[in-house]
């Protein structure tokens, strides 16, 4: 094993109790910002370990292990197996999910099953400790007023052209700003297909360091724009008349999609940018905007 699979199989026998007898890279799922394994074990089943490879997400990993032991015991949660926390890099082990099924692609079953878990998150009291507001932890306005101020960046991601936006930002702006946000409802925070899988008919959701509370239809609306670009349904036969969240989440991806790449995370901006059209276009319909050409 290279050096950081040796400390980490250090760490994971400290997080679990015991030692394990290989580590396979985990990959496909996620950013470069953990190390993430498949763990086997002698003598139990084997595992999943995400360990923390820079400081600033080492705090992500400690939030999303208090948000996993606030909500323990809820079906729409992974296993978890074991923590460690040494000060420098946390681990997290939870339940082995390699041989779940990990849309895309997507069936009406598979949908529905996403759908259910939603329900049943929000149908589950906020405990005390997820608290944040998820209007204010994403700065979800940052969009279509940034926009407007300078929209250079926005420009040259090809979605739009000077004289379609001069024509209707301020109207998507408008709409935006009327989106209801506030409630009590629990909210995952980040619903996409490599935040979830399907077993058994179920959903199970992982990275639950994005949790927060909000208006019920948050975590539905926010999952839609990724989920039709992989296929599933489009946004409206989900969610109808919901013009202002499909405008605000436009304004929201199309803005951050045209800021410099996470080195971190590469591949946040296309996802942003993929999510940002699919919103768009949703807008524009309920609003009665013609889509750029």
């Amino acid at each position: 094993m290279r050096r950081c699979a040796m400390d980490d199989a250090e760490r994971i026998e400290l997080a679990t109790g015991a030692r394990p007898s290989a580590l396979e890279p985990v990959v496909g799922h996620g950013a470069p910002s953990h190390r993430r394994w498949r763990v086997s074990f002698d003598d139990r089943p084997p595992a999943f370990a995400k360990v923390a490879a820079f400081d600033y997400v080492a705090d992500w990993l400690r939030l999303e292990h208090a948000n996993y032991q606030a909500l323990a015991g809820n079906r729409y949660l992974p296993e978890v197996i074991g923590w460690h926390d040494d000060g420098d890099s946390p681990v997290l082990v939870i339940e082995d999910l390699s041989d779940a099924i990990w849309p895309p692609p997507w069936s009406r079953a598979d949908v529905d099953a996403v759908l259910a878990a939603l329900d049943e998150i929000q149908g589950t009291p906020a405990p005390d400790p997820i608290d944040d507001d998820f209007g204010v932890l994403f700065d979800i306005h940052e969009g279509w007023d940034p926009m407007r101020n300078d929209p250079t960046r926005a420009l040259t991601l090809g979605v739009f052209d000077q004289a379609w936006f001069d024509r209707f930002a301020d109207q998507l702006a408008a709409a935006a700003a009327a989106a209801e946000l506030s409630g009590v409802a629990l909210l995952h925070g980040d619903v996409r297909s490599d935040n979830l899988c399907l077993r058994d008919g179920r959903a199970v959701l992982i990275d639950w360091n994005w949790a927060c509370v909000g208006a019920p239809e948050l975590d539905l609306a926010a999952w839609l724009p990724s989920l039709h670009h992989e296929g599933g349904p489009a946004p409206w036969t989900l969610l109808s008349d919901a013009a202002p969240l499909a405008a605000l989440l436009a304004g929201f991806f199309l803005e951050h999609a045209a800021r410099e790449p996470i080195p971190q995370a590469p591949h946040v901006r296309q996802l942003q940018f993929d999510q940002g059209v699919v919103a768009l276009g949703w807008a524009c319909r309920e609003l009665g905007i013609p889509p750029p050409a």
